[in-house]
């Protein structure tokens, strides 16, 4: 019976796994440099490897050990030492600030105070010196609460205010055309006055003959106090006569175009009564006329002097 002859035929051993990483493969099984392991192997043979043999070598290390613990020890009790030092001048500052805030808010209450107790002297004195004219000083100057018939004006910013429309408003500074602006409520409140309103407040901020309205950025100021909008303009004067004088007039005309053009929001109404509060800082100014200087031969030209 014949046989088959034996399959010589070989396959190839499976790569390793590994076989790409020859370089990683080499440093881990070699983690050692050889230098430092014939460095290790001489030393050992010499027998200088290990601890130190000779008594000269084994009283460096011990001062060596002794060194480093009396440092160590040395910076612990210093520091144990030192904490309750720094606790301490800790809570000594906090009690300082807070000691100081107690002081501040204290001296900012008397100020407060004080103020409050100056403006209504001030007031009094108004009403009490100021003869035939002192209820319309006091009223003017913003220095008693007003109450009585009147009209409500609101201002809003237009509901988009996203969208410029190239207008010429686009130039002052804002971003878009549909928001109300300083030089707006300043019309419209030289209107009121012009129609005859004998008191106005602007978000519950009495307005003077010396009251400013200007912008910040995008801010609205009255009296340097920033106001949101809508703008809620009161003015105590002849309900009727007033709202229509106003709208009559070229500031409420203004108004109208701003509302038709520009998608700003307005409504004005007719009130049987509103109330205005007190001006929150009393100032009053007096000018009286200077007699003309005949002395000197001088000509009286006409002319103030500063």
């Amino acid at each position: 019976m014949s046989q088959q002859p034996p399959d010589r035929s070989t396959a190839s051993p499976s790569a390793r796994p590994d076989a790409s990483m020859s370089l990683l493969t080499n440093v881990m099984d070699h983690s050692l440099d050889d230098g430092y392991a014939e460095a290790t192997a001489r030393r050992k043979a010499d027998g200088s490897a290990g601890m130190p043999r000779t008594l000269k070598a084994k009283l460096a290390l011990a001062a060596g050990l002794v060194l480093a613990a009396l440092v160590v020890t040395l910076g612990a009790a210093e520091a144990r030492v030192s904490a309750p030092v720094l606790a301490k001048e800790r809570e000594e500052l906090i009690d300082r600030i807070d000691a100081e805030t107690s002081a501040a808010d204290s001296l900012e209450s008397q100020v407060d105070k004080l103020r409050g107790d100056v403006s209504e002297r001030q007031r009094k004195a108004l009403e009490k010196h100021g003869g035939d004219q002192g209820e319309l000083v006091a009223l003017l100057s913003g220095a008693t609460a007003v109450r009585g018939p009147g009209v409500k004006l609101v201002i809003d910013d237009a509901k988009d205010t996203d969208q410029g429309g190239g207008g010429p408003r686009e130039t002052s500074g804002f971003a878009d055309t549909g928001r109300v602006r300083d030089r707006d409520l300043q019309r419209v409140v030289n209107g009121l006055w012009q129609s005859g309103a004998e008191a106005i407040a602007i978000n519950g901020q009495r307005l003077t003959a010396l009251s400013a309205i200007r912008a910040a950025g995008d801010a609205i100021l009255v009296d340097n106090r920033p106001l949101v909008p809508p703008y809620t303009v009161l003015a105590v004067g002849d309900g009727k006569r007033l709202s229509t004088a106003f709208q009559d007039s070229a500031d409420g005309q203004y108004l109208q175009a701003l509302k038709d053009t520009f998608s700003i929001r307005t409504s004005i109404s007719v009130q049987e009564q509103v109330r205005l509060p007190a001006a929150p800082s009393l100032i009053v100014r007096t000018a009286e006329p200077k007699a003309a200087d005949t002395g000197s031969g001088a000509a009286d030209t006409g002319k103030g002097t500063s």
